[in-house]
């Protein structure tokens, strides 16, 4: 399974990424307890993989993640061996044998732990590695369940380099939540219990945690006010449709060009727009133009990008450096 490794970063640095990835052809595969399965492993790989996910939105033919990776420069054994048991917590005998050489092995030192150490740590850290980890084992799963055979996902998954607060994450969090109203599962994303801010809601340690990061408010009293403050941008001037209908793409425009581009930021995330998933990277003109030569650099083109201003919105200064066409929404 190919995905498109990152390189945009540098090593040394912490990074936010949003990551979308669709099923094959974009059939319409999964049902409550595939959601449900997907969700539960979105938490367990990555906590091996050392990252923190800030929201997510499971759908019935792609997932949405937020994710927060911190670099660590070093690793101890004991939390190597820890996520270990993370990714495989119910062995086989000779697994559980495994894991004892494993810890063995490492407390001896020597260059067999060294390379053990090179190989687990090559598999954490990296947005790239946590999905690839995530697609394989779900896509396992699935399809010896369903009897089914052949691949799951389409080929590669997207990404977007998210400025890792404020503004820029608070933005792309809530478009993250806001799928399934889009989609016009749910009238509330409360109610869809497949994303980060219903888990949150639910009471999710994990998932408060994320949006605790996401509104900077880590201190365990800070919990109910960065709900509170999700919702507030969740549910925006007039974003709640009357009789569960959202917004379609027509009746989107229509009251843009009658509004004068005066809809809320909620109201155009509910929309779908293309910067969220194809911007490359998002954030303050300031964040995405230190990027810029490494963006040239990677795909080895002569003159570097330009800093592009989202549209049809005062996004309060977000930019993005791929320019998109001029139509924003899909």
């Amino acid at each position: 399974m190919r995905t498109r490794r990152l390189k945009i970063t540098e090593p040394g640095v912490d990074a936010v990424y949003h990551c979308m990835t669709r099923t094959v052809n974009g059939e319409c595969l999964f049902g409550a307890r595939d959601k449900e399965r997907l969700r539960r492993m979105l938490w367990q790989i990555a906590d091996f993989s050392g990252v923190e996910v800030l929201t997510y939105a499971v759908m019935s033919n792609h997932f949405h993640v937020l994710v927060y990776v911190p670099y660590q420069e070093v690793v101890s054994d004991q939390e190597l061996l820890r996520r270990y048991r993370v990714l495989y917590p119910r062995p086989t005998k000779y697994e559980t044998a495994s894991i004892k050489i494993l810890e063995k092995t490492l407390a001896q030192g020597g260059r067999e732990a060294a390379e053990i150490r090179r190989r687990l740590l090559a598999r954490m850290g990296d947005v790239s590695q946590f999905m690839k980890t995530l697609k394989q084992r779900f896509s396992l799963w699935y399809n010896h369940t369903h009897e089914r055979f052949g691949t799951l996902w389409a080929e590669r998954f997207k990404s977007v380099l998210v400025e890792g607060g404020g503004n820029p994450l608070q933005t792309m969090a809530a478009y993250i939540d806001l799928n399934p109203v889009r989609a016009r599962l749910v009238g509330d994303p409360k109610d869809y219990r497949f994303c980060g801010y219903a888990e949150a809601v639910a009471g999710g340690k994990q998932a408060v945690a994320g949006l605790q990061r996401v509104w900077s408010t880590s201190d365990p009293g800070g919990a109910e006010a960065a709900l509170a403050a999700h919702r507030r941008l969740l549910f925006g001037k007039g974003v709640i449709p009357r009789k569960g209908a959202a917004f379609d793409r027509e009746q989107a425009l229509r009251v843009l060009k009658a509004e004068a581009g005066e809809l809320s930021r909620a109201e155009m995330m509910r929309c779908r727009v293309r910067y969220f998933s194809d911007g490359v990277i998002l954030g303050s003109r300031e964040y995405v133009a230190s990027f810029a030569e490494s963006w040239q650099r990677q795909r080895q083109r002569k003159y570097p990008p330009k800093v592009h201003p989202m549209q049809g919105k005062d996004w309060r200064g977000l930019a993005v450096i791929q320019g998109l066409r001029r139509r924003v929404f899909e």
